[in-house]
C-alpha cells in the first residue's frame, strides 16, 4: 500500500534521550525531525536539507539507515486519516539544535516521557522497535 505521506526522519540520541519536535501547525504531537523529499531528492539527501531548515542550520553526520516504518500520520483533524511512511536514519548533529522554520519546539524525550504526546508512528511502531533493539537503551519505562 502506498502511503499518503513519504518522509525521511532522523533519530538523534543524546544522554539516553531522543530529539523530537513539535510543529507550529498541523499537529500538537511530537514527531521526528525530518520531512518530505523534494522532487528528485533521495532519502539520504532529504535529512541533510530538512535539518538545516528545521534545526537552525545544523549539519548532520554519520547517517545510518535504521528501517522503514508505516503507520497512521499525526494530523490535527481526527476525521482525516492518512498514512505515513518514514525512512529512518540515525545520525549526529554538529552543534546544538534550535527550533527553526515550521518547528515550534524541540523536546529531548526520555523513558519517563509522556507517550500520549507522541505521533502514532512513534508510539505504535518506531519507538517499540528501536527500544527492542536497544536504541535507546530503555527497558520499557526506565533507562538502563
Amino acid at each position: 500500500m502506498k502511503a499518503d505521506i513519504d518522509k525521511a526522519g532522523l533519530l538523534v540520541v543524546r544522554e539516553g534521550r531522543v530529539l523530537l519536535c513539535r510543529k507550529t501547525r498541523g499537529t500538537p504531537l511530537l514527531i521526528l525531525p525530518g520531512g518530505k523529499r523534494d522532487t528528485g531528492e533521495t532519502y539520504l539527501e532529504c535529512p541533510h536539507r530538512e535539518l538545516r531548515e528545521e534545526l537552525g542550520g545544523l549539519a548532520v553526520s554519520g547517517l545510518d539507515h535504521l528501517g522503514t516504518y508505516t503507520d497512521r500520520a499525526a494530523i490535527e483533524d481526527p476525521t482525516i486519516v492518512k498514512t505515513i511512511r518514514i525512512e529512518l536514519y540515525r545520525g549526529d548533529l554538529d552543534g546544538t539544535p534550535v527550533a527553526s522554520s515550521e518547528i515550534g519546539e524541540l523536546v529531548w524525550f526520555g523513558a519517563d516521557g509522556d507517550r500520549a504526546q507522541l505521533a502514532p508512528s512513534l508510539a505504535n511502531t518506531i519507538l517499540p522497535d528501536l527500544i527492542a533493539r536497544g536504541i535507546p537503551t530503555w527497558d520499557g519505562r526506565h533507562e538502563t
